[in-house]
């Protein structure tokens, strides 16, 4: 069982996963996420940062929603989008559901804050994410923000609201 927190991302939690985040990056693409993230982003209820734990109070996944919309430079984007920044799992954790738990309270809290659609990047380095957002229902669509320019990147989007 996850029990999912409402944390700030400067919450010691919040640092510890993020820097094994760009650990992680920096193993598979040669450099950590150059997107930079301002914390009041993720605030409630604009935004929302979460942290999961086990049962035994350890922090073993986290995960983060920000309100972004459509700009005259970015034509992906679109009015209501919200945007999926640091999803991650620790290895430990991994393949015990933990990923659609955080995915689904991500939609939910989105949704509801009145966002209309779930968008996010990730790269052709981690299949096994592209595999769950496509098994959650999310389809591709064209690389937007930092991301425009860089062939590893994929990006995926999905309607929160029918």
């Amino acid at each position: 069982m996850l029990e999912l927190r409402v944390c700030a991302l400067d919450h010691p939690d919040a640092v510890r996963l993020n820097d094994d985040i760009q650990a992680y990056y920096r193993e598979v693409y040669g450099d950590g996420d150059v997107t930079v993230l301002v914390p009041e982003q993720f605030s409630a209820p604009r935004g929302r940062y979460l942290i999961g734990y086990d049962p035994g109070g350890a922090p073993v996944a986290t995960g983060a929603w920000r309100p972004v919309d459509a700009t005259d430079e970015d034509p992906v984007l679109r009015d209501g989008d919200a945007e999926i920044k640091r999803m991650y799992v620790v290895p430990a954790a991994r393949g015990s559901g933990h990923a659609r738990t955080l995915l689904a309270e991500l939609e939910r809290t989105a949704a509801d804050a009145g966002r209309r659609r779930m968008i996010l990047e990730t790269g052709t380095a981690q299949p096994d994410a592209m595999s769950l957002y496509r098994a959650c229902g999310y389809h591709p669509i064209g690389r937007f923000g930092t991301y425009r320019d860089d062939h590893h990147s994929r990006c995926f989007g999905k309607p929160l609201r029918e």
